[in-house]
């Protein structure tokens, strides 16, 4: 009798290991699925973005009112290649009002890029608002001209571009977004850092942190004007009220006009910039920051840059702005 008990006991221990295993097994089947069919969610949504660099439906705002969109500033010197790709890219963008290039060249623009250009907008924009295609031409070859005041500008926010880097529609979009509730502020993709470097026994020498410096710590103090929205008004107090020794430092040197914009907003605001987490397409083949002893240079902007102004301007944070909408896991 006990042995039939037993061997019943151990019968039913057995149904339920297996039933147990049975449904561990169905659960991990469950889980696989639902990894995979998440995976497959995230890139179908990304796709478009990935493929075209855009995706309009995506803003919430496609059908802004006059003056309430934003302006492209775009810096670009001898590469029309890059130059039409990237105007024929963010013509598309909903929020954009009017394009503005600053041109430095020797010669003024071509008739031939004029009407390309022109063309492209037009049909980029079929069915919606006009976007105005301006040349801002210089006579002096500076890099202080990308931030020279635009007379008759309709829009307050100003987005800062390099004609060698892409970014999608949604991503601009966004990050005109996080400007409107920060309209004083500095919104860009890429941003830098500065230290006080006290191997030289001096609590006022400051060093330049590149990309890697930012990725390490987590902290920066400067978004770079590559690729930034800000308000018109630096324009016209980058014009105005910079003074004369940085600029003319910018223009011999070519380099650090962008560290200096921060230096200005900084300056005015007393607060840190917006980093927003956005994909870049690098389009272009070679730049000022691949040449030899870049570091060195800007570290060389920024400490003249502070005593110029008297005292160190920029304030270091660690706050990020991120789409949540896109952004699965945090």
């Amino acid at each position: 009798m006990r042995g039939t008990l037993l061997a019943n006991r151990r019968g039913i221990q057995r149904f339920r290991q297996i039933a147990i295993t049975a449904v561990k097994s169905s659960n991990i089947k469950l889980l696989l699925f639902c990894c995979i069919a998440l995976t497959l969610v995230m890139a179908a949504t990304r796709a478009s973005d990935f493929m075209g660099w855009t995706n309009p439906s995506d803003s919430l705002d496609q059908f802004l009112p006059p003056g309430k969109g934003y302006a492209i500033v775009m810096n670009t010197w001898k590469r029309y290649d890059l130059l039409k790709q990237s105007i024929s890219h963010y013509s598309s963008c909903p929020g954009l009002e009017s394009i503005h290039i600053v041109w430095s060249e020797p010669n003024p623009p071509s008739d031939s890029l004029s009407k390309f250009l022109n063309h492209v907008i037009e049909s980029k924009t079929k069915g919606m608002k006009k976007v105005e295609l301006s040349f801002d031409i210089n006579t002096e070859d500076s890099l202080n001209n990308r931030f020279k005041e635009i007379p008759g500008l309709k829009t307050d926010a100003v987005f800062s571009i390099d004609d060698d880097v892409i970014f999608p529609c949604s991503s601009v979009e966004f990050a005109f977004k996080v400007w409107q509730s920060a309209p004083d502020a500095m919104v860009g993709f890429v941003p830098r850092a500065h230290w006080v470097d006290k191997t030289l026994g001096k609590n006022d020498y400051y060093t330049y942190g590149g990309w890697w410096s930012v990725w390490c710590t987590g902290t920066y103090s400067m978004v770079l004007s590559k690729a930034a929205f800000f308000h018109k008004k630096y324009l016209r107090m980058y014009t105005n009220e910079m003074p004369v020794s940085i600029k003319a430092f910018v223009t011999k040197n070519r380099n650090c006009e962008d560290i200096a914009m921060s230096f200005l907003v900084a300056n005015a605001t007393g607060a840190p910039p917006i980093w927003v987490k956005g994909k870049i397409f690098e389009i272009g083949s070679t730049g000022i920051s691949s040449l030899g002893g870049h570091v060195e240079r800007r570290t060389r902007c920024i400490n003249r840059f502070a005593a110029e102004f008297g005292r160190m301007p920029l304030v270091p944070t660690t706050a990020k702005a991120v789409d949540s909408r896109y952004t699965w896991f945090w």
